[in-house]
């Protein structure tokens, strides 16, 4: 049975917006943690354009299940996490100008960098996962650097609009999840994930944890935090 990760980030954009202290992303951590969530994910970007540090750190503290810290492969974000000691760590890719993240990780092409990175988190102890698209090769560099997880890229099938490129996206995840677990990695997905497109990703099989933000903050706004986290978790754990 998949678990369900929820992303608490733009619950803290809606903070931002107004530059004051609520709605706190450590409340809705609580009661998505009380509604079933597995984990609690957070994406401190280098910009700080919604989480904070005092967000990551008071949530390390108080989550009673796993906290999830997204982050870019920086030397500042690295030491961030050496010191928050998150359960696990999913290293992403970040532009400044992006409104959300727009892919994954070139892993191929910065292996070095993120070699060292890598090591640096689990020798501390720090499940370490890379959110990559559901590209072999990148997979494979995966592999080769000695992470524990991948975490499926799926904007490109939530993203798609005709039946036949949905149908082309979810083989590509299909492709990836069977590699990736050839390999001896585990296998989580995210990104753009919702309601109505998430349980076709469930069929599949093979995902350890969905980790689902924005769909579920959304909803929440019109019927509650426990009842969006409750309904998300009812269709991932489906299969």
């Amino acid at each position: 049975m998949a678990r369900l990760g929820v992303n608490v980030d733009h619950v803290a954009t809606v903070r931002q917006a107004r530059g004051i202290n609520e709605p706190d992303p450590v409340t809705a951590a609580a009661l998505a943690e009380l509604a079933g969530a597995d984990s609690i994910t957070v994406h401190l970007r280098e910009d700080r354009r919604h989480v904070q540090d005092r967000d990551v750190e008071i949530l390390r503290q108080t989550i009673k299940t796993r906290l999830n810290l997204e982050m870019a492969g920086t030397d500042e974000m690295v030491g961030i996490a050496l010191k928050v000691l998150p359960d696990s760590a999913t290293l992403v890719p970040e532009k400044r100008e992006e409104l959300t993240t727009e892919g994954g990780l070139d892993v191929v092409r910065h292996r070095h960098l993120l070699k060292r990175h890598v090591d640096l988190l689990r020798q501390a102890g720090i499940t370490v996962s890379l959110f990559v698209d559901p590209e072999l090769e990148q997979i494979k560099a995966s592999h080769r650097l000695g992470v524990d997880f991948i975490e499926i890229h799926t904007g490109a099938y939530c993203e798609a609009q005709k039946s036949v490129e949905k149908k082309i996206e979810l083989e590509k995840i299909a492709t990836a999840i069977r590699a990736g677990r050839k390999l001896g990695l585990g296998v989580n997905a995210g990104h753009g994930l919702n309601y109505w497109n998430v349980q076709a990703v469930v069929a599949l099989g093979g995902i350890e944890e969905f980790n689902i933000g924005h769909s579920i903050v959304s909803r929440a706004v019109l019927v509650g935090m426990e009842r969006a986290v409750a309904e998300m978790a009812a269709l991932v754990r489906e299969a």
